[in-house]
């Protein structure tokens, strides 16, 4: 009985001394993965919502206010200083809100500049365009009816013709805002003068450069273009060295700006010089990025921009 008893009372011993094999130094036992598809899934779509928000509620809406020094050969005395605010590609609407627009006139407001120059795309060609394009181009008017600058004048982008060329410059001429057509303007000031120069859409429409550009223009030159690839056939033309300044929009930048990568869509005419300033001979070319969005309201590294150019002489 007594050998008996003691035998499983070794083996319990034993057991209980059995040697456990343990991870490497500085490691835990495993543990169960708590990886799992589902979470993956929840963490994709809370980092997809995020950027959606942000590129759509927040970037969309952050204002960059650009300050440019422009040097322009021969520029009168009176216009040294002269400041220029450009505002393009408004698309109200789609999906330009109203009070947006309402807010960065407020700001242009508050920069006090000599002349504004709005460089076309008041509204948006596609599918709500279509069932309220009237109303968006009268609001559009209104609101840009607001800016104080002694001075506005406008030209037409790809979309307004698209929709109706004809009402958009209705609604923005009879509330105080002409609309340049292959035509040219002097800006005066203190018995000197600038040429102020706006051309028919190059993308939709007839841009006649002849027409435009004065033959013989005895002041400096500023030619509005809604399209900046237009630059090239610009510099080409036999007037080409009359302009000094060319100013331009339509591209948006891009919108959606990603690093190393530079904008993703870029639409025809836009391509080449998307945003920002360009040199050719004696023309500078500034692109400005524009307010409102096209194809989705989304903006990443391409912040809305209102554009203040200040005159100087070379």
């Amino acid at each position: 009985m007594l050998s008996a008893g003691r035998g499983p009372k070794r083996q319990v011993a034993s057991a209980a001394h059995k040697p456990v094999s343990w991870p490497m130094s500085g490691s835990q036992p495993d543990q169960p993965s708590r990886f799992t598809r589902r979470n993956f899934l929840i963490g994709t779509g809370a980092i997809a919502a995020g950027m959606t928000f942000y590129t759509g509620e927040i970037a969309r809406h952050e204002i960059d206010i650009v300050h440019r020094s422009i040097p322009i050969a021969n520029l009168p005395g009176p216009f040294h200083g002269y400041r220029i605010a450009q505002l393009s590609d408004i698309h109200l609407d789609e999906y330009t809100e109203p009070y947006f627009l309402e807010h960065i006139v407020s700001k242009v407001n508050a920069l006090a500049p000599d002349l504004v120059l709005l460089t076309g795309d008041f509204i948006t060609h596609g599918s709500l365009t279509f069932v309220a394009g009237r109303h968006a181009a009268h609001r559009c008017a209104e609101i840009v009816a607001t800016i104080t600058a002694p001075l506005r004048y406008a030209i037409l982008g790809n979309h307004d013709v698209a929709v109706n060329a004809s009402m958009v410059i209705h609604a923005l001429s009879s509330t105080g805002t002409p609309v340049l057509v292959n035509q040219y303007v002097a800006i005066e000031k203190n018995g000197s003068r600038l040429w102020l120069c706006g051309l028919e859409d190059p993308g939709t429409s007839h841009p006649d450069l002849d027409l435009t550009i004065p033959a013989k223009p005895d002041a400096p030159v500023i030619l509005l273009s809604h399209e900046p690839d237009y630059a090239d056939i610009v510099v080409a033309h036999p007037r080409g060295p009359l302009v000094d300044l060319m100013l331009a929009g339509h591209s948006h930048g891009g919108q959606v700006r990603l690093p190393f990568l530079g904008p993703l869509i870029l639409p025809p005419m836009g391509e080449k010089y998307p945003e920002g300033p360009y040199q050719f001979n004696e023309m500078q070319l500034y692109v400005n990025r524009g307010i409102g969005t096209v194809g989705l309201p989304f903006r990443l590294n391409c912040p809305p921009e209102v554009t203040i150019l200040t005159l100087q002489p070379a």
